[in-house]
């Protein structure tokens, strides 16, 4: 009987903005841009790490990975989110919500995991630079970056394929811009309690666990950074740590601040606070991914050189 079921959803349908067709085409130009220039920042800082000899070392080795891993985020739902801006019936295939979704939950698994290795690599290279060279050597970090794609990608098929065996009934209309595993769960006619289980094990294991080993590697960095005796050498300690820093309170502050928030009541009523929800999601999806770059480059000189080289090799080559 479940597989008849599950076999009857060809399809479902993303309900995003469609009550609110005046709000789409205003989104649809702030979205394309935000994603536009996602892939200009991330496309240059995945560029530069890769072409610049001098950018060959473990920290930006991890950079240029969250770079790419923050374009293959976006892309796997921004695309849609566009599409359905400008579509009357918004649709999906079936296949195509578990591909999507699978995509999605793998690329934030990986991000959470990557952010806890670049956190250690900034904790050895200032409380043990001795032992640097040896511990981040090439046999560890890379081993490091693909051990994280490979956990954010074993994860997520853990999760879709729970997902994709439910039985769905009713109209299949998902109350939001793309295949969020929660609204999709929400359509199933069966009993979700091991998708639950199963999503809170990966919730401890994916956040919690690196989080805390962040904030552990933080403290003893920080503790490292206060017994050096000059300013100038605590300036200079805290400076090559303090873009990945802000774009770690970054990443969390903007999950603590989609789920840790009280379900307060619009006073304009229930349907203004869904659409207010599917928005701030949506805008999550993108914020942390458009503001890597820039923190990179700003607080970083050897992109910000990296990135100035590359331009002027650009205007040689005109």
């Amino acid at each position: 009987m479940e597989v008849s079921n599950q076999s009857a959803v060809t399809e479902f349908v993303l309900l995003g903005l469609s009550d609110h067709p005046r709000l789409e085409k205003m989104f649809f130009v702030l979205i394309l841009l935000m994603y536009l220039t996602i892939l200009l920042g991330n496309g240059v800082l995945v560029l530069v790490t890769v072409s610049d000899s001098r950018l060959h070392t473990p920290m930006y080795f991890f950079l240029g990975n969250l770079s790419f891993l923050d374009i293959c985020y976006t892309t796997s739902s921004v695309p849609l989110v566009l599409d359905g801006f400008l579509t009357p019936r918004k649709t999906i295939s079936f296949s195509g919500c578990a591909v999507q979704m699978f995509l999605s939950f793998a690329m934030g698994a990986t991000e959470c995991v990557l952010l806890g290795m670049m956190a250690f690599d900034r904790y050895v290279a200032i409380c043990n630079p001795l032992r640097y060279p040896m511990v981040m050597s090439k046999a560890a970090y890379v081993p490091m970056a693909a051990g994280s794609w490979l956990a954010g990608g074993v994860n997520s098929l853990v999760q879709i394929s729970l997902a994709v065996q439910l039985p769905f009934c009713g109209d299949h209309v998902i109350n939001h811009f793309t295949c969020e595993i929660l609204a999709v769960l929400t359509l199933a006619c069966a009993d979700i309690s091991t998708n639950v289980i199963s999503m809170g094990v990966a919730n401890v294991i994916f956040l919690g666990i690196p989080v805390l080993f962040i904030l552990v590697s933080y403290i003893f960095i920080l503790t490292t950074i206060l017994r050096i005796p000059s300013a100038e050498g605590r300036k200079k300690a805290f400076s090559t740590c303090s873009a990945h820093l802000t774009v770690v309170v970054i990443f969390y502050g903007t999950i603590l601040f989609m789920y840790g928030k009280p379900k307060s009541k619009h006073p304009l009523g229930a349907d203004k606070q869904v659409v207010l929800d599917k928005l701030i999601s949506l805008f999550y999806g993108l914020l942390t991914p458009m503001l890597n770059p820039i923190i990179y480059s700003l607080r970083n000189k050897d992109v910000k050189a990296a990135v100035r080289k590359l331009v002027v090799q650009k205007r040689l080559t005109q």
